[in-house]
């Protein structure tokens, strides 16, 4: 069955960036020269998706702003000439077919996801978590739909953390199937470091069937007082078997200040005209 749909979910507060996300939404940080959420939508065009559905928060409505279109600054842009910014907004309404739905309250990921249940239906369906960005880009979710064609089953994504960052994920039991390829035994939510089951920790990506709702609507409060798509994931698995691909290459996470900062000096120094001058200005630095 071909998988159309993809939920990207924006709709968390971003405390760890306030002052800056008191007004901004976090998904609007600049990675260079685009928004975090710029990236994730570009990531499920490529890989064939036809609808987005972005679950935001009633104020982020920058983000719902960001991918609409301002006759006025376009009519602005082509009055002087500026022909290369007006590129660079023009094809944004464009880019993607976009839904916006918003969660009523801060009830966490799983309630987060639960909101996209109208709109996605009765369909597989991709999820990402913007704040995840790797280096394989959109060859992780295109590998994921592979897994997901072959078993049909459930996939996640989940590369190896140490110790130190165990008790910041969710964590597989891991049965191995292939090369990067591992079926799901059981899953655990910020395990204590020596009660860890493996050092497989679930990343931002994941392709599910629409029976995770259904766990999702029963599934209680869990670690944090906030419905946990761990937890429901897990009841899950107690219906249907369950994959993980394991990410290669290096991984970033923007929704931490570290993070967001590593990630922007990687894609900057990768940046085509940016990249050289950065480069020279970092040897200069550092010396």
């Amino acid at each position: 069955m071909k998988i159309r749909k993809a939920v990207i979910v924006a709709a968390g507060r971003g405390t760890r960036f306030l002052p800056f996300t008191k007004s901004v939404p976090k998904e609007m940080l600049p990675l260079v020269d685009k928004p975090v959420i710029q990236y994730a939508v570009e990531e499920a065009v490529a890989c064939g998706m036809e609808l987005v559905i972005m679950v935001t928060s009633p104020e982020k409505v920058a983000l719902e702003d960001y991918f609409g279109k301002n006759a006025e600054l376009e009519h602005a842009l082509q009055q002087k000439g500026k022909n290369d910014l007006l590129e660079k907004i023009c094809h944004l309404p464009d880019l993607a077919n976009i839904c916006f739905v918003h969660q009523k309250e801060q009830r966490g990921l799983g309630d987060a996801v639960l909101s996209a249940r109208a709109v996605v239906g009765e369909e597989p369906f991709v999820l990402i978590l913007p704040d995840d960005l790797f280096e394989e880009r959109e060859l992780v979710l295109q590998n994921m739909l592979r897994i997901f064609q072959e078993y049909q089953g459930s996939v996640i994504a989940v590369k190896q953390v140490g110790k130190d960052e165990i008790g910041r994920y969710g964590v597989i039991t891991p049965k191995k199937i292939k090369e990067n390829i591992y079926q799901v035994v059981d899953l655990v939510e910020k395990p204590k470091p020596e009660r860890s089951p493996s050092n497989l920790a679930v990343m931002g990506r994941y392709v599910l069937t629409h029976q995770i709702f259904e766990e999702l609507a029963s599934t209680p409060s869990g670690v944090g007082g906030e419905i946990q798509l761990t937890d429901a994931l897990k009841r899950l698995l107690a219906r249907q078997h369950m994959y993980s691909y394991e990410i290669q290459g290096e991984y970033y996470d923007s929704g931490t200040i570290p993070g967001w900062i590593q990630a922007t000096l990687t894609l900057a120094l990768k940046h085509p005209q940016m990249g050289p001058q950065l480069r020279s200005y970092l040897n200069h630095l550092l010396q």
